[in-house]
């Protein structure tokens, strides 16, 4: 049966998308370097041959598992914040979805810190940094997504007056740090997961707000 694809999902078959899977559940626990082909092939279910006709190499595969994480985050996060509603509204429904995200697609997310960590070590090769230039680039056009929200929320006075550009900063730091603390509970529900996520967005928005709202609330 053919697999259904997702919202996100990069061009290709669907073959494709199940050694993206397989790759990003290794990179996840074992990190880049101590991944080897032959562990995807293992966890995939089949021979190297098939990993070498879809991906060049193993920083091939660890990159396109990272470009994946930025479009399925596109993908959650666009329609909300170019949709209706408030910018308080569209924001907290973009941070709501984000952080849904990462708990439904941990290993994804978790790999993308980890491109984002060998980034910032600078022990990277030419072609590693032209990768991640790339990476970066879908990176920062989801934080614009942020930021454009954000901007709207100054200027019609339900956000304090700040640096738009800086204070898009904490609000995704606090989001995506989801992603390193979180572990799914034994019974666990989706409801359950989106009653956090929601819990989690309000906490990264309240720093937004002007104090006479804040005033209200408490």
């Amino acid at each position: 049966m053919a697999r259904k694809r997702e919202i996100g999902t990069p061009a290709g078959d669907e073959k494709q998308l199940a050694i993206l899977d397989a790759a990003a559940a290794v990179f996840m626990k074992q990190g880049f370097a101590a991944t080897s082909l032959d562990d995807i092939s293992d966890n995939y279910g089949a021979s190297k041959g098939v990993i070498y006709y879809h991906f060049r190499n193993k920083t091939k595969l660890f990159f396109a598992v990272q470009r994946r994480a930025m479009e399925l985050t596109r993908a959650a996060i666009l329609d909300v914040a170019r949709g209706p509603g408030t910018p308080r509204e569209r924001l907290k429904g973009m941070a709501t979805a984000h952080t849904l995200l990462m708990m439904e697609h941990l290993d994804y997310l978790r790999v993308a810190a980890q491109g984002l960590e060998m980034h910032l070590s600078g022990r990277t090769t030419e072609e590693e940094r032209q990768e991640i230039a790339s990476i970066t680039e879908l990176r920062d056009g989801n934080e614009r997504l942020y930021l454009e929200v954000i901007e709207q929320g100054v200027k019609s006075g339900e956000f304090r007056k700040l640096n738009s550009r800086v204070a898009v900063k904490p609000l995704l730091g606090a989001l995506n740090w989801t992603s390193r603390w979180y572990h799914p509970r034994q019974g666990e529900t989706r409801a359950d997961r989106v009653l956090l996520a929601e819990e989690i967005a309000s906490f990264a928005l309240h720093a937004l707000l002007p104090e006479r709202v804040l005033k209200s609330v408490k």
